[in-house]
């Protein structure tokens, strides 16, 4: 591995390697293993290899040359871990990831010191399961793991010990392996069961799941924790949503008709389009259904009984309201342009500060005071 410039007799040769190489020479061998006694024998393309007197080795034929040049060995050890036996070479515990554990565990013949069984096996206090597939990616490159064989347990073996390689391939293997997020709605079947299987005075949470579409309709929903899920275009009609919580919840173009939603909580929620005729908002107890910030264009409310509502800043352009009891109603900073407001009762309802541009007025039961502050 030094490459020197030659110059004098043999000896000065002899003592420049002594000097490179650290070593006290005595002897020089051309490529094909011939003495070299004269310093005239030496060709320029010559290799020459200089000892300190043992004889030749060719390199190119010699497995024990080439073990001790590499540092590598190929003598074949058995492997005892967690009570399992695996025989293989030194080569493939070091060769693959030479920066691995079993790689430093195994390089130098005596660095595992006694750590043998009775069988003169290494003992390694790891799970053999997790273990053969290493092995096995450390003989043919190839990540194989039968079935039934949890391939969490294998990366876990992986990192302690080492094999960088085998990390990434099983990474990617076990993000292949988990199923897809499954986004379809549930349907009306599939909560039914969910709700039968839910002891009664248990928290039923459902927040941000998928109902889209789905026939829930005359089913007690009260106290249901719907917090940003998807209620679009369901079939609520006749349902029990005394105060379920529906805030920042989908219930765009939706069917609501004649629900119950006492105390409901729909803040920030999106009802854009949904039908809401004959509903009940109304708790003889007082607790107030809470519909601030809602947006509530287009709904058709008519005939609903919203006695103390909370409709703050909503959002209830082009709705039709027709015939609601709004007694006492938050109305304040709520849009209600283009609004059709004919025969309700706004009685004490707050409207500071809300839009009523174009709204309609007619036959309402209580006159509409200016003093309110309308806009």
């Amino acid at each position: 591995g030094k490459v020197v410039a030659v110059y004098g007799t043999l000896s000065d040769l002899l003592s420049v390697a002594s000097n490179k190489l650290g070593i006290k020479a005595t002897s020089v061998y051309n490529g094909k293993g011939g003495l070299i006694d004269d310093i005239a024998l030496i060709r320029d393309d010559d290799v020459l290899f200089v000892c300190e007197g043992e004889p030749f080795i060719d390199p190119q034929t010699d497995v024990k040359f080439h073990e001790e040049l590499t540092g590598s060995h190929t003598d074949w050890l058995t492997l005892n871990v967690g009570g399992r036996y695996f025989t293989t070479t030194r080569s493939t515990l070091v060769n693959k990831e030479p920066d691995s554990m079993l790689a430093h565990m195994f390089k130098d013949k005596d660095a595992w010191g006694n750590k043998q069984d009775h069988r003169g096996a290494f003992l390694i206090d790891r799970s053999p399961e997790y273990f053969e597939p290493i092995l096995n990616y450390l003989r043919h490159g190839q990540l194989i793991v039968n079935d039934g064989i949890n391939l969490l347990g294998v990366l876990e073996e992986a990192r302690f010990f080492g094999i960088d390689s085998l990390i990434e391939h099983l990474e990617v293997a076990i993000k292949n392996s988990q199923p897809a997020e499954d986004h379809s709605p549930i349907s009306r079947k599939e909560f039914v069961r969910f709700l039968l299987a839910t002891p009664t005075k248990s928290e039923l949470r459902c927040q941000g799941l998928n109902f889209s579409g789905a026939d829930l309709s005359r089913l007690d929903l009260r106290y249901i924790n719907f917090k940003m899920a998807n209620l679009s275009r369901c079939n609520l009609a006749h349902a029990n949503l005394c105060c379920a919580n529906l805030e920042r919840a989908d219930l765009s173009g939706s069917v609501l008709d004649c629900a119950n939603l006492q105390g409901v909580k729909m803040l920030c929620s999106n009802a854009e389009g949904a039908s809401l005729k004959g509903c009940n908002f109304e708790d003889p107890s007082g607790l107030k259904a809470n519909l601030e910030g809602a947006n509530l264009k287009g709904v058709d409310m008519e005939g609903s009984q919203m006695t103390g509502i909370n409709l703050r800043v909503a959002t209830l352009k082009n709705a039709k309201l027709k015939n609601c009891n709004l007694r006492g109603a938050t109305l304040a900073g709520t849009d209600l342009e283009n609004c059709d407001l004919s025969g309700c009762d706004l009685q004490e309802a707050n409207l500071r500060g809300s839009n009523v541009k174009g709204a309609i007025f007619e036959e309402m039961l209580t006159p509409l005071h200016m003093s309110q502050s309308v806009r």
